[in-house]
């Protein structure tokens, strides 16, 4: 290239114009020049061949990868971890909460038993007509106490004769099926004799009525299962020897 060496401008002398265009051509030169004089004075001189420099760039870059992959796949693994680490638990959660509670029925636990029902005892016995001068009153007492202690029922003691016409007129009473099934639910009845010559009646007759005096029969005494009299005709005075009395008189000391 052909240098020109710049004149000073002389007094007096104008300087010729030039032209738009070769201005224009090279300012584009000289600001490119300004620049990488610039980058040269700031950067400062390289010791690497121009060749070098891409693959030292290259190289570092890669290091740069390489030493921050294992941090990566460190914080990815700690972060993960966790997470796998749950998974069994919530597997063994949803294996635990889906299976069935077994039931009782299944476990082999006994059915539950059906409520006892207490069926009612069998209706005592009543004794037939008259009275019987041969049996031993006192033994007959004995059994129907031990019998009213074990069925919860109530001792009726009737003290009569065979030629009381009263003591006959409750007989047929006590055989009517509402009076007899009064009876034998809810009481055990004892006859005895006392219009014969036994002394043994006689003085049963005295241990429950003991207030004494003329009897007049039949004599209608209810003991409780311990013995002690509830009631004696003989102080109250005997109900109407009818159904309705008798009845009546029966249910009311019945409980």
């Amino acid at each position: 290239m052909t240098s020109r060496i710049l004149r000073p401008a002389r007094a007096g002398h104008t300087a010729r114009p030039r032209s738009a265009a070769l201005l224009g051509a090279r300012l584009p030169l000289v600001a490119a020049a300004v620049v990488a004089a610039g980058l040269c004075a700031a950067c400062g001189p390289s010791s690497e061949t121009v060749g070098s420099a891409a693959p030292t760039t290259a190289s570092a870059s890669a290091q740069a990868l390489a030493a921050a992959a294992p941090s990566a796949s460190a914080s990815a693994s700690t972060e993960a971890s966790p997470s796998a680490s749950a998974s069994p638990s919530a597997s063994a959660t949803a294996g635990a909460s889906s299976s069935p509670t077994p039931s009782r029925t299944q476990s082999g636990s006994a059915a539950p038993k059906p409520a006892r029902t207490s069926a009612a005892p069998a209706p005592a016995r009543v004794p037939g007509p008259g009275y019987d001068s041969s049996a031993d009153a006192q033994k007959q007492i004995d059994a129907a106490l031990a019998a009213a202690k074990a069925d919860g029922r109530t001792v009726l003691l009737d003290f009569g004769a065979n030629w009381c016409g009263n003591c006959k007129a409750a007989d047929k009473v006590f055989a009517q099926p509402q009076t007899a099934a009064i009876l034998g639910a809810s009481y055990h009845l004892v006859k005895i004799d006392i219009g014969g010559n036994s002394s043994a009646n006689s003085a049963l007759l005295r241990k429950y009525s003991p207030s004494g005096g003329t009897y007049t029969m039949p004599v209608l005494v209810v003991v409780n299962s311990s013995g002690k009299v509830r009631t004696d005709t003989h102080a109250t005075g005997n109900p109407s020897l009818t159904a309705e009395g008798i009845n009546a008189f029966l249910r009311k000391w019945a409980s």
